[in-house]
């Protein structure tokens, strides 16, 4: 056998790795501005503000806009989740170790990047939305309350707005007709549409993208947090790996066997940060998770 074909191992598991991290390890990652290798320790979004048209006298000079440029600085934190399997161990299970494995290490990296997000939403300083959850048409309007917000603020209504959920609250919202109704919702992206990815899918209401999450703070308490906001207004860094074949993603592998345990070493890494690039862009929601489900 070939020397080499550990090499042809490895590569087939961060193979396997990068494609469980986008698939099902996190779900946020395409609902923010992306930047991918990165080299160094943190990069930077640029925010541009509003110019505003003016108007000048036959042969004058044009006012400039003098629209303002802000660098917004993401910096790269380092993250690895790795596990030991004993050499014995391998000879006493029937299941693919290497895929439990690999799952379990890109679900805990793709957990972590949405942690990310999810603390950066709650960095906005916009007024909080609280929702009244005694009837349906008192969710309705706590969820159009938080869109209607973004329009206060300008933000583009162009598709690329998101909505966070925590269970309950998501709960609560299915009560909402128009949110549940195929009449005013479409089928397209949801869980049981052909070729649709399990936990994957969105449901767009209102020009908005929403889904259900589980790491939202104070899931399952009397003020817990839910979140509307614009793709551009968060920014998410991943940083470069050197010599493997997950770099594009910012995702790394690594196999290693230690003679002194007679094991396998896996571990999975990857470095990445969130910021918040505009402020305006997040509109944050507290509904009171413990309260009924509202019957109407």
């Amino acid at each position: 056998m070939s020397t080499s074909v550990d090499t042809a191992f490895v590569r087939q598991y961060e193979k396997d790795v990068h494609h469980i991290f986008q698939l099902e390890g996190g779900h946020l990652r395409p609902s923010v501005r992306m930047k991918t290798n990165v080299v160094g320790r943190s990069t930077t979004f640029q925010k541009i503000g509003k110019g505003a048209a003016t108007t000048k006298a036959r042969h004058g000079v044009i006012t400039p806009m003098n629209q303002s440029h802000t660098a917004i600085e993401c910096a790269l934190v380092d993250f690895y989740a790795g596990d030991w399997v004993d050499q014995l161990d391998e000879a006493k299970i029937i299941h693919d170790e290497r895929m439990a494995i690999a799952k379990g290490g890109a679900w805990a990296l793709g957990r972590k990047v949405d942690n990310q997000i999810i603390t950066t939403l709650t960095g906005t300083s916009e007024t909080t939305i609280t929702w009244t959850v005694t009837s349906a048409a008192a969710v309705r309007n706590g969820m159009l309350q938080m869109s209607e917000n973004l329009d206060d603020n300008d933000v583009p209504n162009d598709g690329n707005r998101y909505g966070l959920l925590t269970p309950r609250a998501w709960s609560m919202a299915m009560t909402v007709e128009e949110f549940a109704s195929a009449d005013y919702v479409s089928a397209g992206g949801m869980q049981f549409e052909k070729g649709a990815a399990v936990g994957a899918a969105w449901k767009n209401w209102m020009n908005v993208n929403w889904k259900v999450h589980t790491d939202l703070a104070g899931k399952g308490g009397a003020t817990a947090e839910q979140f509307v906001y614009h793709k551009n207004a968060i920014g998410y860094a991943s940083g470069k790996h050197a010599g493997n074949v997950a770099a594009n993603e910012g995702v790394s592998a690594d196999i290693t066997w230690h003679g002194d345990r007679a094991a396998h070493f896996v571990n999975h890494s990857m470095s990445g940060g969130s910021c918040l690039i505009d402020t305006t862009g997040v509109i944050q929601g507290s509904v009171d998770d413990t309260a009924a489900i509202p019957t109407s």
